[in-house]
Parts: structure tokens; C-alpha cells; sequence
């Protein structure tokens, strides 16, 4: 099993030329992240564009509600996934 089928716990994830979710997901995001921060804001230095990822995806994933998601927030799924263990570590 390759190394992203592990990152997805062991199940498999095939993609196909006729399914290419993954991808536009992907693509989502990064419109997102063009339209709600690097075209309305100009950055100096490189370490406030980092700064500003930071604090980007610190708002994204805490706050945003994602409808591939059921409308959850990408910790609220993140959280529903993991084992209460795996949260204590």
C-alpha cells in the first residue's frame, strides 16, 4: 500500500481519469486561498506572507464550513475521525 493510503488509514484510494475529485479539490482550495488572501492583500517580506498562511490556515481550518464536508469545519472532521487516544497524544 503507498504511502497515501496510509495517511488515509489503510483504505484505499484509487482515483480514476473519470474521477478526478482529489484534484478539484485541491484546485478549490487554492482559488480560495487567491480570493480570500493573496489578491487582496500585498505582502513586503516573505515572512509576512508566511504569517499570513499561518494565520490563513489557522481561520480555515477552525472556522470555515466545507459542504464536501457536511458543512463541518475541517477540525470538526478531523476530530470525528480521530480515536479519543490519538487526541490525548
Amino acid at each position: 500500500m503507498g504511502a497515501r493510503c496510509r495517511l488515509r488509514r489503510g483504505t484505499r484510494c484509487r482515483l480514476t481519469v473519470r474521477a478526478p475529485e482529489g484534484n478539484g479539490c485541491a484546485e478549490r482550495f487554492i482559488r480560495t486561498l487567491k480570493e480570500n488572501l493573496l489578491w487582496v492583500q500585498t505582502f513586503d517580506t516573505v515572512e509576512q506572507l508566511r504569517l499570513a498562511l499561518l494565520a490563513f490556515r489557522e481561520t480555515y481550518n477552525t472556522t470555515w464550513l466545507i459542504q464536501r464536508l457536511g458543512y463541518r469545519t475541517p477540525d470538526a472532521v478531523r476530530r470525528a475521525l480521530l480515536s479519543p487516544a490519538a487526541l490525548a497524544a
